[in-house]
Parts: structure tokens; sequence; C-alpha cells
């Protein structure tokens, strides 16, 4: 039975990755509410019932996941909280760090970056012990991304370096499964953010350049994110055409995502590239991209 639990929580975990959290929130929820509920009123021995708090806490991180995705930041940071209780109570310190992890985007993106800072450092504290390097490397990549928030330079790019020297590791033998996106493309990505954060355009073209040979292209709303940031980038850095050429990529595989994270992202772009309307290709992407916006608040 908890076999299936985990299952369908892993189930709406790829049905995200490829088409955004759309009605993924509210399905995710009324799962979460109903293991709550086994858990709550379990009789099973204490070893099935830390299994149980084990899929409450997995299931807990990606609903509010969902739900930050959606928009609503203030319910997700509750949810996340949430998750760390129930993998506190499954005693699995790999799940304690998935939450802080989930916490530090909270606060590098919608909250404090100093608090994104100090989540990563916690969870990679709890997994001191763990032969884990993937996951190590996705929790410098979040450390890195509340430094170049604070635009702490140097902090920000010994955490990318060690990113990347733990990301070539491979997998380690206590790799969570559900850690199964990180890749040189995920931490070239976070790299080029870091990099537009700081204030250094070129080196985040360079940087989102590398990372698009190396994406999974399966994780449409990622890979768009990514490449909304590079058309920013691009722009910034003083490329108008290279932007709009990306720009116009990143509109052609948004149709099926649904995700408020994802049109935040093609607006801020599209924000951009208005700094450059006299020039005629951009005034063309514009007119797409209010088409494009348009259609996706009345889907």
């Amino acid at each position: 039975m908890i076999d299936s639990l985990q299952g369908t929580t892993d189930a709406l975990r790829r049905a995200d990755a490829a088409g955004g959290s759309g009605a993924l929130a509210e399905t995710a929820r009324n799962h979460l509410q109903m293991l709550v509920g086994l858990l709550k009123n379990g009789r099973s021995s204490e070893a099935l019932l830390r299994r149980l708090a084990a899929v409450v806490a997995d299931t807990a991180s990606q609903a509010g996941w969902y739900t930050f995705d959606s928009g609503n930041h203030n319910a997700a940071q509750h949810l996340f909280l949430g998750a760390l209780r129930a993998a506190h109570a499954s005693e699995d310190s790999r799940l304690r760090a998935g939450a802080l992890g989930f916490l530090a985007i909270h606060g590098y993106s919608a909250g404090d970056p100093r608090d994104a800072i100090t989540a990563a450092r916690a969870a990679r504290q709890a997994i001191a012990d763990q032969d884990a390097p993937a996951l190590h490397a996705m929790l410098l990549t979040r450390q890195a991304r509340g430094h170049a928030k604070l635009r702490e330079e140097h902090q920000a790019k010994r955490a990318l370096e060690e990113a990347e020297e733990l990301c070539n590791r491979g997998a380690g033998e206590d790799d969570p499964h559900w850690l199964y996106w990180i890749n040189p493309g995920e931490i070239l990505g976070q790299t080029g953010s870091c990099y537009l954060d700081l204030g250094k355009p070129g080196r985040a073209a360079l940087a989102f350049e590398d990372a698009r040979d190396v994406l999974h292209r399966d994780e449409t709303r990622t890979t768009a994110q990514f490449l909304a940031r590079a058309a920013m980038a691009q722009m910034r850095a003083g490329d108008a055409d290279a932007g709009c050429v990306i720009a116009h990529e990143v509109l052609e595989m948004v149709d099926q995502v649904r995700s408020a994270r994802l049109d935040d992202h093609l607006r801020t772009m599209l924000d951009e590239a208005r700094l450059h309307r006299s020039y005629g290709p951009v005034r063309d992407l514009l007119d797409r991209g209010r088409s494009v916006l348009s259609e996706r608040v009345v889907a």
C-alpha cells in the first residue's frame, strides 16, 4: 500500500515536470489530506508509520511546490513547513533536506534571500553523513541563488563551483529517487540565473547557451524558464537579435504548460524587450507576446 501511495506522488511529480502545476496543486493537496488522515489514525508498526510519514513529507513538499508554482507563496510556505515536520517524523534526513531546499526557493524568489542561504546550509548539515552528491549539488545551487540576490558574488561562485564538482561525480548511493533531474544543464542554468542577478548579463548569456545543449527538453517548464532568462541576458548584454530569437522559441514552447511562475518569467522577459521597442524585431516579439499572454489568461 505504501508503494502505491508513493506512486501517486511520483506520478504527480512527472506531470508537473512536463506541463507545470496547472490543476495539480488541488489534486496533490487532496492526496496529502488523505495521507495525513492515514498517518493520524494509523495503528501500524512504528516502522510502517515512519514509511507513511516519509510519503507525507514528500507529498507535502510537492503540494507546496505546485502551490508555489501557481503563485500562492504563503500557502506554499505553510506546506513546506508541514513537510519539514513530517520528514522529522520519518527520520529521513534527505526528506528534511528536500523540504528545506523548497524553503530556500521561497526565500530567494518571494522572501528574504538570507533565508535561502540559511535553509540550504541547514539542509546540507542534515545530510552530512549521506553519500548524496546530487542532493548536495542541488542545495548548493539554491544557496548560490540566495548569495546572488544579495550580490555576494564570491560566495555565489564558490557554491556553484562546488555544485558542479558534485554533479560531475554522478548520483551517490544515498541520493533520493526524486532527484532525477539534477544534471549539468540544471547547474549551468542556475549559474546563468546567478550571473543575471549579479548584474553580469554577458556571463549569464554564455552559461545559458551552454545549458541549452544539455537540458532535458521533456521538462518543458524548466527549459522555458531558463530560456526566458537567457533571452533577458542577451538583451541586457546588448544583443537584441539573439534575445528575440530565444524569446520567440520560449513563446513557441509554452502552450501546453500551465504555471503562474512561468507566466511571471514571460512578463519579465517581455518587459525587458520593451526597453528595445524601437527595434523592429522587438516590436514583432512584443505583439506576439501580448497575444500569447492573453491566451494564457483565458486558459
